[in-house]
């Protein structure tokens, strides 16, 4: 679920709780979380809607002055969700790419999690040679990266995200980086 970056102050703030969105079947859920930019969110409700049971209130709470406003921003197919939410805090991969102390239990953890994902993979193993890429010309565009292993750059993009799950790498403004915690595992 994305968030449009005029709207991430007021979520940050707490002005922003409710997120209106179209889709064949939801992709978030009640009692989970989501990372954004500004930090993890909670998912406190998520509720099939129509169009035009969207409120006042509700339209003011999802960034909108009026549900016509929340309505006409509505896009796609499929059926309207309501979804509540509120800042539960910060996003948990920030401290956890700042360990860079490895024990050997951790290093051998995250090496299972990474053989885990070349084995799932589709396209083979991936997960050393990304990191070395991306150790090797950090801020390199996604695209430039992805073409070097002759891939296509959202399903590239979708893989370093599972690195930064794991705190191994960092998004930039253009490209990535490997994070303290990721050069301290290619460095042991």
């Amino acid at each position: 679920m994305l968030f449009r970056k005029a709207d991430l102050p007021a979520i940050a703030a707490g002005e922003i709780t409710v997120a209106f969105r179209r889709w064949k079947r939801a992709t978030v859920r009640a009692g989970g979380t989501l990372i954004t930019p500004v930090g993890q969110l909670a998912i406190d409700a998520v509720d099939v809607v129509t169009a035009a049971d969207i409120t006042v209130a509700d339209a003011r709470r999802a960034g909108f002055a009026d549900p016509d406003a929340a309505r006409a921003a509505l896009r796609g197919a499929g059926e309207t969700y309501r979804v509540a939410f509120h800042l539960a805090g910060p996003d948990p991969r920030i401290a956890l790419r700042a360990r860079a102390a490895l024990g050997d239990a951790e290093r051998a953890e995250i090496a299972a999690r990474l053989a885990r994902l070349d084995r799932a993979s589709s396209h083979g193993p991936w997960t050393d040679a990304t990191l070395r890429a991306i150790a090797a010309a950090p801020g390199t565009r996604a695209a430039d990266l992805a073409a070097g292993f002759g891939r296509e750059r959202l399903a590239f993009k979708a893989d370093v995200r599972k690195l930064k799950a794991m705190g191994l790498t960092e998004s930039l403004e253009v490209g990535y980086r490997l994070s303290p915690r990721g050069r301290a595992f290619l460095e042991g």
